[in-house]
């Protein structure tokens, strides 16, 4: 058993439906990296303004107001290091460089995401009572959307409103910011890839 740049490799003892894997193995980080690239990079953008470097104005407001914002100390503070975390995580995922070292820090802005932005809905990002984990309010809020769908049944076209898709009720729950949590902790045991990273071939070239 030896550990190498790309990570654990076992020797001698995996089996032959196994061993062919190895040489993809960096092909899963590879695929978790891009998925959450364009996530990090929209949540980032949206929190930054790239002319100024700094938090928008509003970003900073939903993040101190504690009535119908997140109600954080030194919002601004707050807001530049959760949009720049996003937006350098982005990047960083993107070529595989320094993976372990941005996941620490994306990991804790989506564990304060889902404590002060979504744990009061509940699980569910998008309402379902069918679902598991359904809630009183998402209970409520499908009520409401069916309300919503008679209304424009009555009133619209309704065939055309949703021939692109299904109407629903946004839930906001924990969901999405659990799921890129379990992403990134992957990742940050895992690392950014074998052959698929920028730090596969610095490890293979200093190390060497």
């Amino acid at each position: 058993m030896r550990y190498g740049c790309g990570g654990r490799e076992v020797l001698g003892h995996t089996s032959s439906v196994i061993q062919p894997a190895e040489s993809i193995r960096g092909f899963a980080p590879l695929l978790l990296r891009l998925y959450l690239v364009p996530i990090l990079w929209m949540a980032g953008t949206h929190k930054i303004d790239l002319t100024t470097l700094m938090p928008f104005a509003s970003t900073v407001a939903w993040f101190g107001n504690p009535d119908w914002g997140l109600g954080l100390p030194l919002p601004t503070l707050m807001a530049f290091l959760a949009g720049w975390t996003e937006i350098l995580g982005a990047v960083f995922l993107a070529v595989g460089f320094a993976v372990r070292w941005i996941s620490l820090p994306l990991i804790a802005t989506m564990v304060v995401a889902a404590l002060t932005a979504h744990w009061e809905f509940g699980w569910q990002a998008i309402a379902d009572p069918s679902a598991p984990f359904a809630n009183e309010r998402v209970v409520e809020a499908a009520a409401r959307l069916d309300e919503a769908k008679a209304i424009l049944k009555q009133y619209g076209d309704y065939q055309r409103l949703t021939e692109k898709g299904s109407i629903v009720m946004l839930n906001n729950g924990i969901e999405f910011a659990t799921t890129y949590f379990v992403m990134l902790l992957s990742l940050l045991f895992t690392g950014g890839g074998r052959y698929t990273s920028v730090d596969y071939w610095l490890c293979r070239r200093f190390m060497s």
